[in-house]
């Protein structure tokens, strides 16, 4: 198939519990001295292979997404449901939704979050229209897309999260919701996920629909598994 087709102070819950940026943003920096801060900070050179690395694994999970017909949620869901309906570009258009969202990036996480996630974005998107033309496959289970596309897009959010970026999105809206007026990040990115998956009913077979189901869950599983604010340090 081809395709042409610093951070926000911490905030705490009812309970006293830290509260982070949601899956697809980094949480703030919780080393306890400025000199901990610094001594775990990541270098230039750390944070370039990162950023690729995190790239090269997340758009491989893209293209087996788009190779077995799926989508996922969020901006990338979006740019996916348009690229099925209408046979636009989808790394263009997943460029293109994410721009209204960094101006809530800049205000909320800062410049250099916010150009780390342009980056990120960008890249992973041109990256996801090449690789069918590099490493074509001749046959994707539907299953099989799932499971592994969801894992490697896991991956690659993880990636990007430990060096202070993200894919975008409404995961950057949903935080600036919780601490402006009190919403729940995870509750926000999951009515939009919902109403996203209701939408690819009218675009989707049935079937591939709860297959994409299925690879979000994985992806939110990788994450909820690895994603531990107080047990990665690096920044």
């Amino acid at each position: 198939m081809s395709l042409e087709s610093h951070g926000p102070a911490p905030c705490d819950d009812a309970d006293g519990h830290l509260v982070t940026a949601g899956p697809l943003t980094p949480p703030p920096d919780s080393a306890g001295t400025v000199a901990d801060a610094k001594a775990l900070r990541h270098s230039v050179a750390e944070d370039v292979q990162g950023m690729i690395l995190a790239t090269l694994v997340a758009s491989l999970g893209l293209a087996i997404f788009a190779k077995g017909g799926l989508m996922i949620g969020g901006m990338a869901g979006l740019a996916f449901l348009a690229h099925y309906a209408f046979g636009w570009n989808f790394g263009l258009v997943f460029v293109l939704v994410n721009l209204p969202f960094y101006w809530v990036a800049v205000r909320r996480m800062g410049w250099e979050f916010t150009l780390k996630t342009f980056a990120a974005v960008t890249a992973c998107g041109v990256l996801t229209d090449l690789l069918p033309r590099w490493a074509d496959f001749a046959h994707m289970s539907s299953l099989y897309s799932a499971l592994v596309g969801g894992a490697l897009a896991g991956l690659g959010i993880l990636f990007y999260i430990r060096h202070r970026a993200s894919l975008g999105g409404i995961g950057i809206l949903a935080v600036y919701l919780q601490r402006t007026r009190g919403w729940s990040a995870g509750k926000v990115q999951m009515s939009f996920d919902t109403l996203l998956m209701g939408v690819a009913f009218f675009v989707l077979s049935p079937d591939k629909v709860m297959y994409s189901a299925i690879g979000a869950v994985v992806l939110s599983l990788v994450l909820m598994f690895n994603h531990r604010p107080g047990r990665y340090m690096g920044v």
